[in-house]
Protein backbone atom coordinates (compact mmCIF):
# COMPACT_ATOMS: atom_id res chain seq x y z
CA UNK A 1 0.00 0.00 0.00
CA UNK A 2 1.00 3.59 -0.41
CA UNK A 3 1.85 5.77 2.56
CA UNK A 4 -1.17 6.58 4.77
CA UNK A 5 -3.39 3.90 3.19
CA UNK A 6 -5.24 1.76 5.79
CA UNK A 7 -4.99 -2.02 5.98
CA UNK A 8 -6.98 -3.95 3.41
CA UNK A 9 -10.15 -5.70 4.58
CA UNK A 10 -13.29 -4.67 6.42
CA UNK A 11 -11.68 -1.43 7.54
CA UNK A 12 -11.95 -0.15 3.96
CA UNK A 13 -15.66 -0.86 3.47
CA UNK A 14 -16.65 2.68 4.41
CA UNK A 15 -15.12 3.80 1.11
CA UNK A 16 -18.04 2.05 -0.66
CA UNK A 17 -21.83 2.34 -0.38
CA UNK A 18 -22.81 -1.28 0.30
CA UNK A 19 -25.99 -1.88 2.26
CA UNK A 20 -25.35 -3.00 5.85
CA UNK A 21 -24.84 -6.75 6.17
CA UNK A 22 -23.83 -7.24 2.53
CA UNK A 23 -21.06 -9.73 1.73
CA UNK A 24 -20.03 -8.66 -1.74
CA UNK A 25 -18.09 -11.31 -3.64
CA UNK A 26 -19.08 -10.20 -7.14
CA UNK A 27 -16.81 -7.26 -7.92
CA UNK A 28 -15.99 -8.89 -11.27
CA UNK A 29 -19.52 -8.34 -12.57
CA UNK A 30 -20.34 -4.65 -12.24
CA UNK A 31 -17.51 -3.40 -10.06
CA UNK A 32 -18.29 -1.13 -7.11
CA UNK A 33 -17.53 2.57 -7.31
CA UNK A 34 -15.63 4.06 -4.35
CA UNK A 35 -17.33 7.08 -2.82
CA UNK A 36 -14.46 9.39 -3.78
CA UNK A 37 -14.78 8.40 -7.44
CA UNK A 38 -18.54 8.89 -7.34
CA UNK A 39 -17.96 12.39 -5.95
CA UNK A 40 -15.54 13.15 -8.80
CA UNK A 41 -18.07 11.90 -11.35
CA UNK A 42 -20.80 14.09 -9.91
CA UNK A 43 -18.47 17.09 -10.06
CA UNK A 44 -18.04 16.51 -13.81
CA UNK A 45 -21.80 16.22 -14.24
CA UNK A 46 -22.34 19.44 -12.33
CA UNK A 47 -19.74 21.19 -14.46
CA UNK A 48 -21.48 20.00 -17.62
CA UNK A 49 -24.86 21.25 -16.42
CA UNK A 50 -23.50 24.69 -15.49
CA UNK A 51 -23.14 25.50 -19.20
CA UNK A 52 -23.79 22.42 -21.40
CA UNK A 53 -22.85 24.04 -24.72
CA UNK A 54 -19.54 25.41 -23.53
CA UNK A 55 -18.73 22.20 -21.68
CA UNK A 56 -19.24 19.91 -24.67
CA UNK A 57 -17.66 22.24 -27.21
CA UNK A 58 -14.68 23.55 -25.24
CA UNK A 59 -14.08 21.60 -22.01
CA UNK A 60 -14.86 18.01 -23.00
CA UNK A 61 -12.35 17.46 -25.87
CA UNK A 62 -9.30 18.46 -23.85
CA UNK A 63 -10.54 16.74 -20.69
CA UNK A 64 -10.97 13.49 -22.62
CA UNK A 65 -7.46 13.78 -24.08
CA UNK A 66 -6.00 14.30 -20.61
CA UNK A 67 -7.90 11.34 -19.17
CA UNK A 68 -6.79 9.10 -22.06
CA UNK A 69 -3.17 10.17 -21.66
CA UNK A 70 -3.25 9.31 -17.96
CA UNK A 71 -4.85 5.95 -18.68
CA UNK A 72 -2.42 5.19 -21.50
CA UNK A 73 0.51 5.71 -19.19
CA UNK A 74 -1.01 3.32 -16.66
CA UNK A 75 -1.85 0.61 -19.20
CA UNK A 76 1.25 0.81 -21.39
CA UNK A 77 -0.40 2.21 -24.51
CA UNK A 78 1.39 4.45 -27.00
CA UNK A 79 -0.09 7.91 -27.67
CA UNK A 80 -2.90 7.57 -30.19
CA UNK A 81 -3.34 3.86 -29.53
CA UNK A 82 -6.18 4.09 -27.05
CA UNK A 83 -9.83 5.18 -27.08
CA UNK A 84 -12.66 5.22 -24.60
CA UNK A 85 -15.74 3.07 -25.24
CA UNK A 86 -18.82 2.43 -23.09
CA UNK A 87 -17.97 -1.18 -22.23
CA UNK A 88 -15.99 -4.14 -23.50
CA UNK A 89 -18.94 -5.34 -25.56
CA UNK A 90 -19.13 -1.98 -27.35
CA UNK A 91 -15.42 -2.13 -28.12
CA UNK A 92 -15.66 -5.64 -29.53
CA UNK A 93 -18.64 -4.56 -31.63
CA UNK A 94 -16.55 -1.70 -33.01
CA UNK A 95 -13.74 -4.06 -34.03
CA UNK A 96 -15.89 -6.79 -35.55
CA UNK A 97 -18.14 -4.39 -37.41
CA UNK A 98 -15.14 -2.53 -38.87
CA UNK A 99 -13.67 -5.61 -40.53
CA UNK A 100 -14.37 -6.42 -44.22
CA UNK A 101 -15.83 -9.91 -43.88
CA UNK A 102 -15.99 -12.40 -46.72
CA UNK A 103 -18.24 -15.45 -46.91
CA UNK A 104 -16.34 -18.47 -45.63
CA UNK A 105 -14.10 -16.52 -43.22
CA UNK A 106 -13.69 -18.20 -39.85
CA UNK A 107 -13.63 -16.72 -36.34
CA UNK A 108 -12.06 -18.67 -33.48
CA UNK A 109 -13.63 -18.43 -30.03
CA UNK A 110 -12.79 -20.31 -26.87
CA UNK A 111 -15.42 -22.43 -25.17
CA UNK A 112 -15.34 -19.94 -22.26
CA UNK A 113 -16.09 -16.88 -24.40
CA UNK A 114 -18.33 -14.24 -22.82
CA UNK A 115 -21.97 -14.82 -23.91
CA UNK A 116 -22.41 -11.33 -25.39
CA UNK A 117 -19.36 -11.89 -27.61
CA UNK A 118 -20.66 -15.29 -28.69
CA UNK A 119 -23.99 -13.68 -29.59
CA UNK A 120 -22.30 -10.99 -31.69
CA UNK A 121 -20.10 -13.49 -33.52
CA UNK A 122 -23.04 -15.75 -34.38
CA UNK A 123 -25.03 -12.73 -35.60
CA UNK A 124 -22.14 -11.79 -37.89
CA UNK A 125 -21.79 -15.40 -39.03
CA UNK A 126 -25.42 -15.52 -40.12
CA UNK A 127 -25.21 -12.12 -41.80
CA UNK A 128 -21.96 -12.70 -43.71
CA UNK A 129 -21.75 -16.47 -44.08
CA UNK A 130 -18.89 -16.91 -41.60
CA UNK A 131 -17.70 -20.05 -39.85
CA UNK A 132 -17.34 -20.13 -36.06
CA UNK A 133 -14.60 -22.40 -34.71
CA UNK A 134 -14.16 -23.29 -31.04
CA UNK A 135 -10.99 -23.76 -29.04
CA UNK A 136 -11.68 -26.10 -26.13
CA UNK A 137 -9.68 -25.05 -23.10
CA UNK A 138 -8.66 -27.93 -20.84
CA UNK A 139 -10.17 -27.81 -17.37
CA UNK A 140 -8.36 -27.66 -15.08
CA UNK A 141 -5.69 -25.69 -16.94
CA UNK A 142 -2.61 -27.30 -15.42
CA UNK A 143 -0.20 -25.91 -18.02
CA UNK A 144 -0.80 -22.46 -19.61
CA UNK A 145 0.83 -23.76 -22.79
CA UNK A 146 -2.20 -26.02 -23.24
CA UNK A 147 -4.28 -22.90 -23.88
CA UNK A 148 -1.88 -21.86 -26.65
CA UNK A 149 -2.09 -25.30 -28.20
CA UNK A 150 -5.91 -25.29 -28.02
CA UNK A 151 -6.13 -21.96 -29.86
CA UNK A 152 -3.69 -23.09 -32.53
CA UNK A 153 -5.56 -26.36 -33.03
CA UNK A 154 -8.81 -24.47 -33.63
CA UNK A 155 -7.33 -21.96 -36.09
CA UNK A 156 -7.62 -23.80 -39.38
CA UNK A 157 -7.46 -22.52 -42.96
CA UNK A 158 -9.45 -19.37 -43.61
CA UNK A 159 -9.32 -18.13 -40.04
CA UNK A 160 -9.84 -14.36 -40.23
CA UNK A 161 -9.78 -13.58 -36.51
CA UNK A 162 -9.32 -15.16 -33.09
CA UNK A 163 -11.01 -13.72 -29.99
CA UNK A 164 -9.29 -14.71 -26.77
CA UNK A 165 -10.17 -13.80 -23.19
CA UNK A 166 -7.34 -12.51 -21.02
CA UNK A 167 -9.27 -13.55 -17.92
CA UNK A 168 -12.10 -15.98 -18.69
CA UNK A 169 -15.29 -14.57 -17.21
CA UNK A 170 -16.80 -17.96 -16.38
CA UNK A 171 -13.87 -19.43 -14.45
CA UNK A 172 -11.40 -16.61 -13.73
CA UNK A 173 -8.58 -18.47 -15.50
CA UNK A 174 -5.86 -16.14 -16.80
CA UNK A 175 -4.83 -17.08 -20.33
CA UNK A 176 -1.33 -16.43 -21.73
CA UNK A 177 -2.56 -13.94 -24.32
CA UNK A 178 0.90 -12.69 -25.27
CA UNK A 179 2.00 -16.22 -26.20
CA UNK A 180 -1.32 -16.95 -27.92
CA UNK A 181 -1.10 -13.74 -29.98
CA UNK A 182 2.48 -14.52 -31.04
CA UNK A 183 1.62 -18.08 -32.06
CA UNK A 184 -1.43 -17.03 -34.06
CA UNK A 185 0.39 -14.07 -35.63
CA UNK A 186 2.94 -16.56 -36.97
CA UNK A 187 0.04 -18.16 -38.84
CA UNK A 188 -1.27 -14.82 -40.09
CA UNK A 189 -4.27 -14.78 -37.76
CA UNK A 190 -5.11 -11.40 -36.14
CA UNK A 191 -6.08 -11.50 -32.46
CA UNK A 192 -8.66 -9.55 -30.48
CA UNK A 193 -8.11 -9.85 -26.72
CA UNK A 194 -11.18 -9.52 -24.53
CA UNK A 195 -9.52 -8.02 -21.45
CA UNK A 196 -12.72 -7.15 -19.61
CA UNK A 197 -11.22 -8.04 -16.23
CA UNK A 198 -7.56 -7.10 -16.53
CA UNK A 199 -7.25 -3.32 -16.04
CA UNK A 200 -6.28 -2.94 -12.41
CA UNK A 201 -6.23 -6.66 -11.67
CA UNK A 202 -3.11 -7.43 -13.74
CA UNK A 203 0.02 -5.47 -14.61
CA UNK A 204 -0.79 -4.57 -18.21
CA UNK A 205 1.48 -3.44 -21.04
CA UNK A 206 -0.98 -3.23 -23.91
CA UNK A 207 1.60 -2.50 -26.61
CA UNK A 208 3.67 -5.50 -25.50
CA UNK A 209 0.80 -8.00 -25.72
CA UNK A 210 1.21 -7.96 -29.48
CA UNK A 211 -2.48 -8.36 -30.32
CA UNK A 212 -4.11 -6.25 -33.00
CA UNK A 213 -6.85 -5.15 -30.61
CA UNK A 214 -7.35 -5.26 -26.85
CA UNK A 215 -10.64 -4.28 -25.25
CA UNK A 216 -11.22 -3.98 -21.51
CA UNK A 217 -13.56 -2.59 -18.88
CA UNK A 218 -12.47 0.08 -16.43
CA UNK A 219 -15.48 -0.15 -14.11
CA UNK A 220 -14.39 -3.47 -12.66
CA UNK A 221 -10.93 -3.74 -11.10
CA UNK A 222 -9.90 -0.13 -11.82
CA UNK A 223 -12.85 1.38 -9.87
CA UNK A 224 -14.12 3.72 -12.63
CA UNK A 225 -17.87 4.36 -12.90
CA UNK A 226 -19.92 1.95 -14.99
CA UNK A 227 -20.11 2.81 -18.67
CA UNK A 228 -16.34 3.12 -19.02
CA UNK A 229 -13.94 0.89 -20.98
CA UNK A 230 -10.98 1.11 -23.35
CA UNK A 231 -10.16 -0.02 -26.87
CA UNK A 232 -6.50 -0.43 -27.81
CA UNK A 233 -5.47 -0.87 -31.45
CA UNK A 234 -2.10 -1.51 -33.07
CA UNK A 235 -0.88 0.94 -35.68
CA UNK A 236 -1.41 -1.64 -38.41
CA UNK A 237 -5.19 -1.84 -37.85
CA UNK A 238 -6.09 1.51 -36.29
CA UNK A 239 -6.71 3.31 -39.59
CA UNK A 240 -9.69 1.08 -40.45
CA UNK A 241 -11.35 1.22 -37.03
CA UNK A 242 -14.64 3.03 -36.50
CA UNK A 243 -16.90 3.13 -33.43
CA UNK A 244 -19.97 0.90 -33.38
CA UNK A 245 -22.04 4.11 -33.43
CA UNK A 246 -20.98 6.23 -36.40
CA UNK A 247 -21.41 9.91 -35.58
CA UNK A 248 -20.19 13.37 -36.48
CA UNK A 249 -16.45 12.67 -36.08
CA UNK A 250 -16.36 9.52 -38.22
CA UNK A 251 -13.80 11.03 -40.59
CA UNK A 252 -11.26 11.52 -37.81
CA UNK A 253 -10.33 7.84 -37.66
CA UNK A 254 -8.94 6.21 -34.55
CA UNK A 255 -9.03 7.36 -31.82
CA UNK A 256 -10.59 10.69 -32.85
CA UNK A 257 -13.88 9.26 -34.08
CA UNK A 258 -14.40 7.58 -30.70
CA UNK A 259 -14.24 10.87 -28.77
CA UNK A 260 -17.78 11.79 -29.84
CA UNK A 261 -20.38 9.14 -30.67
CA UNK A 262 -23.36 11.35 -29.94
CA UNK A 263 -24.89 13.04 -26.92
CA UNK A 264 -24.29 10.96 -23.79
CA UNK A 265 -22.95 11.20 -20.27
CA UNK A 266 -19.16 11.42 -20.65
CA UNK A 267 -18.53 11.68 -16.92
CA UNK A 268 -17.43 8.01 -16.52
CA UNK A 269 -14.52 8.64 -18.92
CA UNK A 270 -13.60 11.89 -17.22
CA UNK A 271 -13.60 10.16 -13.81
CA UNK A 272 -10.82 7.74 -14.80
CA UNK A 273 -8.08 9.96 -13.30
CA UNK A 274 -9.95 9.89 -9.96
CA UNK A 275 -10.13 6.10 -10.17
CA UNK A 276 -6.41 5.94 -10.90
CA UNK A 277 -5.76 8.23 -7.94
CA UNK A 278 -7.65 5.77 -5.73
CA UNK A 279 -5.67 2.76 -7.00
CA UNK A 280 -2.43 4.64 -6.51
CA UNK A 281 -3.49 5.60 -2.97
CA UNK A 282 -3.98 1.89 -2.26
CA UNK A 283 -0.56 1.21 -3.80
CA UNK A 284 -0.75 -0.43 -7.23
CA UNK A 285 1.55 -3.41 -6.64
CA UNK A 286 0.23 -4.03 -3.13
CA UNK A 287 -3.36 -3.83 -4.36
CA UNK A 288 -2.81 -6.43 -7.06
CA UNK A 289 -0.88 -8.70 -4.74
CA UNK A 290 -3.48 -8.45 -1.98
CA UNK A 291 -6.54 -9.26 -4.09
CA UNK A 292 -4.77 -12.13 -5.85
CA UNK A 293 -3.59 -13.61 -2.55
CA UNK A 294 -7.02 -13.27 -0.96
CA UNK A 295 -8.74 -14.86 -3.97
CA UNK A 296 -6.35 -17.81 -3.84
CA UNK A 297 -6.84 -18.27 -0.09
CA UNK A 298 -10.60 -17.86 -0.37
CA UNK A 299 -10.84 -20.30 -3.28
CA UNK A 300 -8.68 -22.77 -1.40
CA UNK A 301 -10.95 -22.54 1.64
CA UNK A 302 -14.03 -23.21 -0.50
CA UNK A 303 -12.35 -26.07 -2.37
CA UNK A 304 -11.42 -27.78 0.90
CA UNK A 305 -14.88 -27.32 2.39
CA UNK A 306 -16.68 -28.45 -0.73
CA UNK A 307 -14.30 -31.21 -1.80
CA UNK A 308 -13.64 -29.52 -5.13
CA UNK A 309 -10.75 -28.87 -7.49
CA UNK A 310 -9.85 -25.40 -8.71
CA UNK A 311 -9.90 -24.57 -12.45
CA UNK A 312 -6.15 -23.86 -12.62
CA UNK A 313 -3.01 -23.50 -10.54
CA UNK A 314 -1.97 -20.24 -8.87
CA UNK A 315 0.08 -19.12 -11.90
CA UNK A 316 -3.13 -19.03 -13.99
CA UNK A 317 -5.46 -17.39 -11.48
CA UNK A 318 -5.76 -13.84 -10.19
CA UNK A 319 -8.45 -12.02 -8.21
CA UNK A 320 -11.47 -13.91 -9.56
CA UNK A 321 -11.82 -17.70 -9.27
CA UNK A 322 -14.66 -20.12 -9.99
CA UNK A 323 -15.01 -23.01 -7.55
CA UNK A 324 -17.27 -26.03 -8.22
CA UNK A 325 -20.13 -26.48 -5.79
CA UNK A 326 -20.34 -29.79 -3.89
CA UNK A 327 -21.49 -32.81 -5.88
CA UNK A 328 -25.10 -32.19 -4.99
CA UNK A 329 -24.68 -28.89 -6.80
CA UNK A 330 -24.12 -30.65 -10.12
CA UNK A 331 -26.04 -28.91 -12.87
CA UNK A 332 -29.38 -30.36 -13.80
CA UNK A 333 -30.80 -30.38 -17.33
CA UNK A 334 -31.15 -26.60 -17.11
CA UNK A 335 -27.87 -25.65 -15.46
CA UNK A 336 -28.39 -21.93 -15.92
CA UNK A 337 -31.73 -22.08 -14.09
CA UNK A 338 -30.12 -24.03 -11.26
CA UNK A 339 -27.32 -21.44 -11.09
CA UNK A 340 -29.83 -18.60 -10.88
CA UNK A 341 -31.65 -20.41 -8.07
CA UNK A 342 -28.42 -20.73 -6.08
CA UNK A 343 -27.50 -17.08 -6.73
CA UNK A 344 -30.92 -15.91 -5.56
CA UNK A 345 -30.92 -18.09 -2.44
CA UNK A 346 -27.47 -16.98 -1.34
CA UNK A 347 -28.57 -13.36 -1.56
CA UNK A 348 -32.06 -13.70 -0.14
CA UNK A 349 -31.10 -15.93 2.81
CA UNK A 350 -27.50 -14.93 3.52
CA UNK A 351 -26.97 -11.51 1.89
CA UNK A 352 -24.05 -12.97 -0.06
CA UNK A 353 -23.71 -11.56 -3.57
CA UNK A 354 -21.92 -14.16 -5.70
CA UNK A 355 -22.81 -15.52 -9.15
CA UNK A 356 -23.38 -19.25 -9.63
CA UNK A 357 -23.29 -20.54 -13.20
CA UNK A 358 -22.98 -23.69 -15.24
CA UNK A 359 -19.67 -24.64 -16.85
CA UNK A 360 -19.00 -28.07 -18.31
CA UNK A 361 -22.20 -29.52 -16.89
CA UNK A 362 -21.44 -28.47 -13.33
CA UNK A 363 -22.34 -25.51 -11.13
CA UNK A 364 -19.58 -23.13 -10.09
CA UNK A 365 -19.54 -20.17 -7.70
CA UNK A 366 -17.35 -17.41 -9.12
CA UNK A 367 -15.77 -15.45 -6.30
CA UNK A 368 -14.12 -12.05 -6.58
CA UNK A 369 -11.66 -10.77 -4.00
CA UNK A 370 -11.43 -7.04 -3.40
CA UNK A 371 -9.72 -4.89 -0.80
CA UNK A 372 -12.97 -4.55 1.19
CA UNK A 373 -13.16 -8.37 1.62
CA UNK A 374 -11.45 -10.65 4.10
CA UNK A 375 -11.31 -14.42 4.55
CA UNK A 376 -14.40 -14.45 6.75
CA UNK A 377 -16.51 -13.50 3.70
CA UNK A 378 -15.46 -16.69 1.95
CA UNK A 379 -16.01 -18.74 5.08
CA UNK A 380 -19.58 -17.41 5.21
CA UNK A 381 -20.11 -18.52 1.62
CA UNK A 382 -18.71 -21.98 2.40
CA UNK A 383 -21.11 -22.33 5.34
CA UNK A 384 -24.12 -21.09 3.34
CA UNK A 385 -23.59 -23.58 0.53
CA UNK A 386 -22.66 -26.49 2.78
CA UNK A 387 -25.76 -26.01 4.91
CA UNK A 388 -28.44 -25.57 2.28
CA UNK A 389 -29.59 -26.49 -1.19
CA UNK A 390 -31.71 -24.36 -3.50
Amino acid sequence: MSENAPAFGRGLRHHWSFAPGTIYLNHGAFGAVPRVVAVAQQAWRDRAEAQPTQFHAEVLPEALREALARLGGFLGARPGGLAFVENATSGINAVLRSLPWRAGDAIVLTDQVYPAVRNLVHWLAQRHGLRVLEACLPMPLDDPRDAVRACLAAAGPGTRLAIVDHVASATGVVLPVREIAAALRARGVPVLVDAAHTAGMLDLDLDAIGAEWVVGDLHKWLFAPRGCAFLHASEAVARDLQPATISGLAGMGFPGAFSWTGTRDYSPFLSVPAALDFVEWLGVAGYRRAIRDLAWRGAGLLARRWGADLPAGPESLAAMVAVPLPDRGMAAADGEAAGRAWTARLWEHHRIAVPVGSVGGRLWARISAQVYNDLSDFAALADAVAGASP
